[in-house]
Parts: structure tokens; C-alpha cells; sequence
């Protein structure tokens, strides 16, 4: 694995979104409206919803607010339709960037994105433009303070159930898993009561670009703090490493 602590980046996120907790809710909000829609309102029937339920509640989102969600987008067939859609573009000296939105109104997403990448001196492209840059992966990542348990038995639960990829860093563990066996490996742990930092399905860049100059790394935060304010937003990738320099 590469010396990056991913963790380090995740509890960085953490920290801005307690300072917004209103964004993070809105998107989970959004993503519980999709999955159940999809799937129905029951989690033990809906593997999408009961992934959203574990995110919801790593980001500390009250059970009664999950709850509401869930009611809400069953009982309401008047309510809000989301589409996903994918942007891709290129910021500062060619890093990758990958956009996933949740949105009503294509027209004002695709210009809200489109306006971030050009206030950072980047791009939108076409698809498909950057994502062959990343490989999607479930991806879970423990605080080592938070688990009590030895790295070899943890490594064992989560291979025996059918994780790809186990990792240990200074200050976490990292899990990799197929798309497909995400739900699966992470219910696997949920069930062994093995508290889980960050459980999602990411896009893992296959390789790094690192900016040095103050300029390009001016540019790359405009870009992704303009997207980080878009409600629209779900989720951006991006193959910057970046976590020499926090985003505060």
C-alpha cells in the first residue's frame, strides 16, 4: 500500500462536515430517498439502504432523522425524484477529478460544477475522460484507538468474508473490497462489533499527483471547496495527494 493515511484525510473530512452537519445530512438524506425508492423501505430486504443507514450513522445522523428519511421517501410518491450523474474533469496541472451528483435540476448542476472547475483554472471533460484513472472499491477504514482487536484477526474476518485487500497504516486499518462484496464484508465486521471509521464505496485512484506549487494547490482547494458547497454533490474523487495539506 502507498504511505498515505487515508484516515488522516477522513478525519479531516469529518471535522468540516461537523462544522456542516447540514451538508452531510442532505446528501445521506438524498442517498436514503434513492435507495429506497430502488428497493423498498425495509433495510433487511435493501442492501443499498442498509449500506446508507451504516454511513448515516458514522456521520453521527440521529436514528429518528434516518428514520423520517426512510418514511418520507416510501409514503411520498409526489416526492423529489433525484438523478445520479457523473462529471469528470482535470484540475491543476492535469490531477483527475471525478464529481457524483444527486440532482433535480440537471441545468443548475452541470452549471454549478462546471463553474468550480473553471474558478480553479480546470476543466470538465467527457466521460470517461479520467475515470479509467480509478478503480471502484468498498472501501472501510478503522481507527486503530477505536479497535481493540489484533491486526491478524482482523484481517482474517474481513478476508474470510470476502475483502480483496487488507492494509495496515500507522494510525488505521484499510479494507478493500469489490463493489459487489462491500455490503457483505462490512455486515461481516458490523456484526463483530468492530466500529468502522469511514465504510463506502469509493473510486481509489491508481495513482498519485502531487502539486508543488502554492498556485496550483490555491486553485485545486477553489475547486474542490465550490464543490464541497454545491448541495448537489454527493461525493468527489480526485488523485491529488493531498494530505500534507489539509483544506481548513
Amino acid at each position: 500500500m502507498s504511505g498515505h493515511s487515508k484516515f488522516a484525510n477522513i478525519k479531516h473530512k469529518k471535522e468540516k462536515n461537523d462544522a456542516a452537519k447540514g451538508k452531510i445530512f442532505t446528501i445521506i438524506g438524498r442517498e436514503i430517498a434513492v435507495a429506497v425508492k430502488e428497493g423498498g423501505p425495509d433495510p433487511n430486504n435493501n442492501s443499498k439502504l442498509r449500506d446508507v443507514i451504516a454511513k448515516a450513522k458514522a456521520n453521527n445522523m440521529p436514528n429518528d432523522t434516518i428514520e423520517r428519511g426512510i418514511k418520507k421517501a416510501a409514503g411520498d410518491a409526489n416526492s423529489v425524484n433525484y438523478v445520479g450523474i457523473t462529471y469528470e474533469g482535470y484540475g491543476p496541472n492535469g490531477t483527475a477529478i471525478i464529481v457524483d451528483a444527486l440532482t433535480d435540476n440537471k441545468n443548475r448542476t452541470a452549471s454549478n460544477v462546471r463553474n468550480a472547475f473553471t474558478k480553479g483554472g480546470g476543466n470538465v471533460g467527457t466521460t470517461g475522460c479520467v475515470s479509467f484513472m480509478f478503480d471502484q472499491k468498498g472501501q472501510i477504514i478503522i481507527d486503530k484507538e477505536e479497535c481493540d482487536m489484533e491486526a491478524d484477526d482482523l484481517m482474517m474476518i474481513a478476508l474470510d468474508a470476502g475483502a480483496e485487500d487488507f492494509a495496515e497504516e500507522e494510525d488505521s486499518f484499510e479494507i478493500l473490497t469489490a463493489p459487489d462484496d462491500f455490503s457483505t464484508v462490512r455486515e461481516a465486521l458490523e456484526k463483530e462489533g468492530i466500529p468502522m471509521a469511514s465504510a463506502e464505496v469509493t473510486m481509489v485512484p491508481q495513482t498519485y499527483v502531487e502539486l508543488t506549487s502554492e498556485e496550483d494547490i490555491k486553485k485545486m482547494n477553489k475547486i474542490l471547496d465550490l464543490l464541497d458547497e454545491d448541495d448537489d454533490v454527493q461525493a468527489v474523487y480526485h488523485n491529488w495527494t493531498y494530505l500534507q495539506h489539509f483544506r481548513y
